[in-house]
């Protein structure tokens, strides 16, 4: 059951906003998708502060449901992960020239090398730590983004050939990242899933074993058990949003979500008909009625594109934002029957089985997507965690 009734607030004491994460949903998260992803291991990615949940008390949460690693994207997520004393397997893979890559070396952090340059720098950072670097080679098998490509995976995997035998670094894991697993018959996902393939053998016919092979994110850990291989690597699920949502919310998955933006009005005021609201006045009263202020706006990570769309749920009445979004504030409008006032709940966004407004929603009134618009919540605002060891 959720950790808070429906429509209710948690609001620290003197705060007008908040962000509450449901810290029980995500260990419950990642326990469905363990249960999904059959014998493989799940890696519960928390990069960018897990997707705004908090990457410590998230990270505790994930390992609780049975997560048995944990993925960032930055060398200083991880290397903060690590200094909090979570010591789980953890891996990290993106950075530029320069980086600490010694201390990720010596807080065994597993490092991804995606060209010849990064696997030199690793070596030398295991030269100076004096230890043999853990390393996961990432190819590069039609997302053109990070990892190896053609001829640079060639040359990498020969490079990595040759760090192994001198026993400066120990290959860990090859991965690779899918284009369309949102859409799990476009024709991309079987064609990187045999270049994935030809990559594994690639480097089994150099001398090396990798101990793990993964390729599924969330979409394809939900929906295509053939790329599960030995380990999953769900991030957005993790936190209880539809990866696929064309093809199911949450709830069509077992999953729920963590994380909802919720405040308090700040006032109300009875308008006449014929007036323009906020800047521009890109909404004009079509009768008299009640507005509500909203404490929140486009500086706490409420899309200003959600002017006149995103929806609302005030004092457990469904709306949308009146009006351009402000930097602090937005307008709703209640109608001429609205009988509360200031200090009555909103949610911005919370939970799909509650009625709520969603992540979800908010994108497609915005055309964007979910991860957008749980990662953008600011961190102005305070995050008051629910449920776990936190």
């Amino acid at each position: 059951m959720p950790s808070v009734p429906p429509h209710a607030t948690l609001l620290p004491a003197g705060s007008s906003a908040c962000v509450e994460i449901d810290l029980d949903a995500i260990r419950d998260n990642v326990a469905e998708l363990g249960r999904r992803a059959g014998s493989a291991e799940v890696m519960a990615v928390v990069k960018a502060d897990a997707y705004g949940h908090g990457v410590l008390p998230a990270a505790r949460a994930a390992l609780a449901g049975g997560a048995t690693w944990l993925g960032v994207a930055q060398l200083e997520e991880a290397l903060r992960v690590r200094a909090a004393g979570i010591d789980a397997p953890l891996l990290s893979w993106l950075y530029p020239p320069g980086a600490d890559l010694a201390g990720a070396v010596a807080a065994d952090i597993d490092v991804t090398a995606s060209a010849v340059w990064a696997l030199d720098a690793i070596r030398a950072a295991a030269d100076t730590t004096g230890r043999t670097a853990r390393v996961q080679l990432k190819v590069d098998t039609g997302l053109l983004r990070n990892g190896a490509y053609g001829p640079d995976w060639t040359d990498l995997v020969a490079a990595a050939g040759r760090a192994c035998a001198e026993g400066s670094i120990e290959v860990t894991g090859v991965w690779s990242h899918f284009v369309y697993a949102d859409e799990p018959q476009h024709p991309t996902v079987r064609r990187q899933q045999e270049r994935f393939e030809e990559a594994v053998r690639d480097l089994e016919r150099a001398g090396i074993r990798p101990g793990l092979r993964h390729l599924a994110n969330s979409a394809a850990t939900l929906t295509n058990p053939a790329v599960h291989y030995d380990l999953v690597r769900p991030g957005l699920a993790c936190y209880g949003l539809s990866p696929v949502p064309q093809l199911g919310g949450p709830s069509a998955y077992g999953l729920r979500e963590a994380m909802r933006l919720t405040a308090a009005l700040a006032g109300v005021k009875r308008v006449k008909a014929g007036e323009g609201v906020s800047y521009g006045h890109q909404y004009v009263t079509e009768r008299e009625t009640v507005l509500g202020l909203v404490p929140l706006g486009y500086a706490d990570g409420v899309p200003r594109h959600g002017t006149n769309v995103g929806p609302l749920l005030v004092g457990g009445q469904r709306t949308r934002v009146a009006g351009r979004v402000c930097m602090d504030q937005l307008v709703v409008d209640l109608g001429p029957a609205y009988a509360g006032g200031a200090g009555d709940p909103v949610v911005v966004f919370g939970r799909e089985a509650d009625g709520e407004p969603t992540a979800q929603e908010w994108a497609e009134a915005i055309g964007t997507i979910n991860y957008e618009i749980v990662t953008r919540v600011s961190g102005r605002l305070p995050r008051v965690h629910i449920g776990g060891e936190d």
